[in-house]
């Protein structure tokens, strides 16, 4: 079976594009990944993600900043996390430094003491080591920092 895929124009496709940018804050990678789907030609490509650029649709100091506000703030991640995915995303090291600027410092400190309290609670082992072992394994796996890891899960269990 033969699926007929639409055409369209460079404009046709500069607009979608647009609209992709404005839904949410995207990344190069993404944008690029967008328009493989449509097989441009590279200089086409090209015109496109100049134009998103030049017109500010496109920008990856805003994309990171956001990336970062938004991971934190509604998925609990840690820095080491979102440092992680945005090198993922080949963001560059300078915006990385910059979003990572976004995140308080004692708004950090609180998620962290407050979902480790969660984590604890929910936790049924009663040996004490093992327990400490569950609840480093899990901020380790949302991307926080080791010594901030073992200052707060030891304030949290006494042995």
């Amino acid at each position: 079976m033969i699926q007929n895929k639409k055409s369209f124009t460079v404009d046709e496709l500069q607009k979608k594009m647009e609209y992709y940018c404005v839904y949410q804050d995207r990344c190069h990678q993404e944008v690029e990944r967008k328009m493989t789907e449509y097989q441009l030609i590279p200089e086409a490509k090209e015109k496109i993600l100049l134009h998103l650029m030049q017109h500010n649709f496109l920008n990856e100091e805003r994309f990171s900043k956001s990336f970062a506000r938004g991971k934190f703030r509604i998925k609990n991640w840690g820095k080491q996390r979102i440092v992680r995915e945005l090198k993922f995303k080949n963001i560059s090291t300078y915006n990385i430094k910059t979003a990572l600027k976004e995140i308080d410092e004692q708004d950090y400190l609180k998620t962290i003491f407050k979902i480790t309290e969660n984590r604890n609670n929910s936790i049924i082992e009663k040996n004490s080591h093992k327990r400490k072992k569950k609840l480093i394994d899990f901020l380790l796996r949302k991307g926080f920092e080791y010594d901030l890891i073992f200052k707060t899960v030891n304030e949290i269990i006494t042995t």
